[in-house]
């Protein structure tokens, strides 16, 4: 059974960290903001507004202040303030023992994506794959998405739907929801952090890819057995796709289509699960029913 970490009540303190892509603290402003109209106190940590080249930091500082968050009995949990890229060479050196025995929930999506998969596949603790710190400017943290981490942190169950899209394959599915975004799940292909996805409902999303490199990475997870044995697959926003100087000759969704033509389970695309707006809060680790019918998708929490 999946360990959830204790849902949030007023008062309770959120840090803010970013274990990986550079984030200036304008950036920030707003969602700190909020998590205070919302009830709650908010920690800024050390990286935030940090800069070491691409990063928030070097590894040893980014090492150092999720690790201070995660130790902190006081913090109840933790928002990453963006992606990008280095939770990969910080996340073995991360003691996570305190954090077994009073686990907090980790916010994030993206890069962070191995955050949520070691946690998952070491831990057994559940974690949110969630909008960060920018989603909530330019007033969207008042739409749907950025509110589906507000109800998420106060443990309301999640009841999502979207429309049905010619690609869909039908069917019925429960299982533990696991996954992320499509570069990173495929990354850990291999590692301790890598995914069991077998008898699980998988989502993955991916911005700014190739098209070719979607296809590359499923056919990654296809070899790697990850789509075998799958409860059933949701497929996310894949954003801001590029194409080569010669056309590879088909769209992101007709290509993952293709991939998993042969299985039976039932998979949906297009559900609001992306690097867009459109970025529902997925508890990671737990079970989840899914539901694809001719009208619609439903991906409801299960408790």
């Amino acid at each position: 059974m999946i360990k959830l970490p204790p849902y949030l009540k007023k008062g309770d303190l959120i840090g803010i960290v970013c274990p990986s892509g550079y984030m200036p603290k304008a950036k920030a402003q707003t969602c700190i903001r909020v998590l205070q109209e919302w009830g709650y106190q908010v920690r800024v940590g050390k990286t935030l507004g940090n800069q070491f080249h691409y990063f928030s930091g070097t590894d040893a500082e980014r090492l150092e202040d999720l690790q201070t968050m995660l130790d902190d009995k006081e913090v109840k949990a933790i928002l990453c303030g963006r992606g990008g890229y280095g939770m990969s060479r910080i996340i073995d050196g991360l003691d996570f023992s305190r954090f077994r025995k009073q686990p907090k929930w980790l916010i994030g999506f993206s890069d962070i994506t191995v955050l949520h998969a070691h946690v998952y596949r070491q831990l057994n603790i559940a974690t949110l794959h969630a909008p960060m710190a920018a989603a909530f400017n330019h007033g969207l943290h008042k739409k749907e998405y950025v509110q589906s981490l507000a109800k998420a942190l106060k443990g309301t169950v999640s009841n999502y739907s979207c429309p049905a899209h010619k690609l869909n394959r039908n069917g019925k599915a429960e299982g533990e929801l696991v996954g992320g975004n499509l570069s990173l799940v495929a990354h850990l292909v291999g590692s301790n952090a890598s995914f069991d996805t077998k008898g699980k409902i998988l989502f993955l999303e991916d911005v700014g890819e190739y098209i070719y490199n979607v296809d590359r990475m499923f056919l990654q997870l296809k070899r790697s057995g990850m789509l075998d044995g799958l409860a059933g697959l949701v497929i996310g926003g894949f954003t801001e796709m590029k194409d080569t100087t010669l056309p590879f000759g088909s769209d992101v969704y007709t290509i993952i289509q293709s991939h998993v033509r042969e299985f039976k389970y039932p998979v949906c695309f297009d559900f609001p699960v992306s690097h867009g707006k459109n970025n529902y809060a997925l508890k990671v680790g737990v079970t989840h029913r899914l539901t694809v019918t001719a009208g619609k998708t439903v991906l409801k929490e299960l408790v």
